[in-house]
């Protein structure tokens, strides 16, 4: 077993929920801080813009209180129980459409899995990102919204992937549309809204089909018999589902044409258009459902392999550009469990992976 940080947050009310977080993960909140206010700057500079951090944070706030006021309460209670300004803590929230701002490339994000069809639906991935925020991260449970949950998120990130105790399961992909800003309801708040209030499948492909989202994103809701992707950009959303088999392999460019019109990157960057042909290719062979160890025999796989699935950072390079999987989880719906591998699966052994399950309410 891993000896990833795992949190138990709790709290009767958003605020005190967000105390809580802030209180125990204070020290990681500021060390996260530090990387992400050198990283929006790096990224915006090397494609020549100029970021006002605070403004852009303040303006998903708004969006935000528009559509789950909830939710900013908890950002609040978070900043209080750390000590820091409520601007960063919306900034770290918001990190996905700042970085959309500031021009970031999205070159070797996360890959993903659902097997479904005769057998319950499972479903797991690969989560990369920068190789610099690979202690900036941790295990959780929370209590005390309408459902409880489990899953893993960032330092100061209310949640990410996940599973409820309703049995409703969060994966997590980036995609890029050229119309990705900062101003919307920041897509790490659409995840935590699903996890901490949608009770069944439907609740939360609709929770997230009205989600008034301004950067891109996929997140694949998981429940014990059924599975959706569901893209997410400035131009609309659109549902994805799995084949005829309850099939379901996402990488990090869009699937539905409408919307893959507007794409940002998958026409210039083939890395995820190579790791989705493999992944496809790999599930073919493959019957029943994922356990730890048939999750890595799909996902570990290199540029020797034919696509980078299982991402390494290299030993050179400046922040900004240094990928790497930073973990891999495995989803079991039915049993409202997460299986969690601090790193990626070509690293994964018997002893490895650590056991979270959703809690009560």
């Amino acid at each position: 077993m891993n000896s990833r940080t795992t949190l138990r947050i709790t709290g009767d009310t958003p605020r005190r929920r967000g105390e809580d977080r802030g209180r125990q993960a204070r020290a990681g909140i500021t060390r996260a801080w530090r990387v992400y206010e050198e990283l929006f700057t790096t990224v915006a500079a090397a494609n020549a813009r100029t970021l006002d951090v605070p403004a852009l944070a303040l303006r998903c706030v708004g969006a935000t209180r528009a559509w789950a006021p909830e939710l900013v309460e908890e950002m609040e209670g978070v900043a209080e129980g750390a000590g820091v300004p409520f601007w960063t803590i919306a900034a770290l929230n918001a990190r996905t459409e700042i970085l959309a701002e500031a021009g970031a490339p999205r070159t070797g994000e996360c890959s993903t899995l659902v097997h479904g069809g005769d057998a319950r639906t499972t479903g797991g991935q690969c989560w990369d990102w920068h190789d610099e925020l690979a202690d900036a991260w941790h295990l959780q449970t929370v209590t005390g919204d309408v459902h409880g949950f489990a899953g893993i998120t960032e330092h100061g990130i209310l949640a990410k992937i996940g599973v409820n105790e309703a049995g409703v399961g969060v994966l997590f992909n980036i995609l890029g549309h050229r119309e990705d800003a900062a101003g919307g309801v920041p897509v790490h708040l659409v995840a935590r809204q699903v996890l901490g209030t949608a009770g069944s499948f439907d609740e939360a492909v609709g929770m997230l089909t009205s989600a008034p989202v301004s950067a891109s994103t996929v997140l694949t809701v998981v429940t014990a018999d059924r599975a959706a992707s569901v893209e997410l950009a400035p131009a609309g959303s659109a549902v994805v589902a799995p084949d005829g088999r309850g099939r379901l392999v996402r990488t990090n460019h869009f699937l539905t044409p409408a919307l893959a019109a507007g794409e940002l990157r998958g026409r210039r960057d083939p890395e995820t258009y190579d790791r989705h042909r493999l992944l496809t290719e790999r599930l073919r062979g493959h019957t029943g459902p994922f356990g730890p160890d048939a999750l890595v025999s799909l996902l570990a796989a290199h540029r020797d392999d034919g696509a980078e699935v299982c991402c390494h950072a290299p030993a050179e390079g400046v922040l900004g550009g240094r990928w790497a999987t930073l973990a891999t989880v495995a989803v079991d719906p039915a049993e409202r469990r997460l299986m969690v591998h601090d790193g990626g699966p070509c690293t994964a052994g018997p002893e490895t992976w650590t056991r979270l399950e959703a809690p009560g309410r």
